[in-house]
């Protein structure tokens, strides 16, 4: 058994596979994962029914799998004039990195990239709830 709390082959395979500087996007249930994300990444689909699974379900647990070095969000266009309510959900989960907003297209440029090398579409119903990991570094054990 593992000592995660993340338990899905597939994902596990891809964190593995993908080593740091590696990119996953965790996208909501709107995200167009067809035609705005890397054909080459590992695609997987937890979008049961709207509303499961939730990006933040899905960010809980691979975030118990790998350290991560920086946190890229999907930006609203100008007429929202509020940051979207998952952003402080996004803050609670990782509190040391900064969320570093993407303009739409952008972010979706970002996620056709070849260094991402895992896609995870949810049901998420909530606005703007797409995420892009940066895979860190696993530091080398110290010596005793």
């Amino acid at each position: 058994m593992l000592r995660t709390k993340l338990i899905h082959p597939t994902i596990s395979q891809a964190l593995a596979a993908s080593g740091h500087g590696g990119m996953i996007l965790i996208a909501d249930g709107n995200y167009p994962f067809s035609t705005r994300s890397n054909p080459n990444a590992e695609h997987v689909y937890l979008n049961l029914m709207p509303g499961m699974v939730k990006v933040t379900d899905a960010l809980e647990a691979i975030l118990t799998a790998i350290p991560v070095e920086a946190v890229h969000v999907m930006q609203p266009d100008a007429s929202v004039r509020q940051e979207p309510g998952i952003w402080a959900d996004f803050r609670r989960m990782i509190p040391d990195l900064a969320l570093q907003p993407v303009e739409r297209f952008a972010f979706y440029e970002m996620a056709r990239r070849p260094d991402v090398a895992l896609v995870v579409a949810t049901g998420d119903q909530r606005l703007y709830a797409n995420i892009m990991l940066t895979i860190g570094v696993v530091p080398p054990e110290k010596a005793e």
